[in-house]
Formats: structure tokens, C-alpha cells, sequence
């Protein structure tokens, strides 16, 4: 039953991915980039909108942490060095290496390596709606905080001293 499932989901996989228009390196690749690109962003911004984006930026680098994780990895060391290598991408696009753009984990070898090369492929789609839908539930969930706060500051104080 449990085989029958995770067979399932590898051929839904493979059809997103030949339905997909695009495709986007995997093994943490797109995450690192992004989070790379916002922490670079938010030095160029004021207090407030700094700290969310840089936080933002952190959260991302959950995905490849869990990935190095779950194939009993260095989480630390991989995405250490993804970040690296993403950041050397970023740094000075016309002379840094093109390959290093697509960094992603290699979670057999337990190292990084160019996803793309590798046949390691998302569909675009794929990722841009996991993004979305992970940032939509991150708003709500600081909604959700925010009207809680403003409830408590506006509820009277009782004296329990009758």
C-alpha cells in the first residue's frame, strides 16, 4: 500500500515535470538563490522591512536544511556551502562561473553540486506556488498573532482586589 503511494507520487512528479513549460535546478538550488538575493536586498533597506526580509531570507534555507537533514547529512556544512556558492553566483554575475547558479544538493554523495548537469529538475511552477502558498500561510499566521495581541492590550484590566 505504502509502495503503491510513493510510486504514485514519483510518476505524478515526473508529469508535473514534462507538463511544466520551464524547469528550475533542484536540490535546494532556487531557495538559496532567493534567499541569497534577499539578504543582499535588505541591507539596502530601512529597519523594519530589513529584519522581515532578512528573516524571510533565513526561512528559505529551511528547505535545502531539511533536505541534507532527511538523507541523514552535515546540514550545517551543505548549506554552507551552498550559500557560498550562491553568493559567489551573485556577487559579480559577469565573471563568476555560470554553473554556480544552479548549486544544488547532491543528497547520494552528500555533497553540492551543478543540479541542472545532474538532471536534478523542478518544474518552475512547481516552486513559484510553493513559495507563494508558504509566504500566504506565513502572513496569516502573523495576522492571526496580531489580532490576538490587539485583543489582550484592549481587554479591561480586573481588579481582584474586591
Amino acid at each position: 500500500d505504502e509502495m503503491e503511494r510513493s510510486m504514485n507520487d514519483a510518476l505524478q512528479a515526473v508529469k508535473r515535470t514534462l507538463e511544466s513549460t520551464s524547469v528550475v535546478a533542484g536540490g535546494g538550488a532556487v531557495e538559496t538563490a532567493l534567499g541569497i538575493y534577499l539578504e543582499n536586498f535588505a541591507h539596502t533597506l530601512g529597519s523594519r522591512e530589513q529584519q522581515a526580509i532578512a528573516e524571510f531570507a533565513e526561512a528559505l534555507l529551511v528547505i535545502p536544511k531539511q533536505l541534507a537533514i532527511n538523507a541523514a547529512l552535515d546540514s550545517v556544512d551543505l548549506v554552507a556551502k551552498l550559500r557560498v556558492s550562491h553568493h559567489q553566483a551573485q556577487a559579480d554575475p559577469k565573471t563568476a562561473d555560470k554553473n554556480l547558479h544552479h548549486t544544488g544538493l547532491d543528497l547520494v554523495n552528500g555533497v553540492i553540486r551543478n543540479s541542472v548537469e545532474a538532471g536534478c529538475l523542478e518544474p518552475a511552477m512547481s516552486k513559484v506556488k510553493s513559495i507563494q502558498f508558504a509566504t500566504e500561510a506565513a502572513i496569516s499566521i502573523l495576522r492571526i498573532d496580531d489580532v490576538i495581541r490587539l485583543n489582550a492590550k484592549e481587554e479591561p484590566e480586573h481588579d481582584h482586589h474586591h
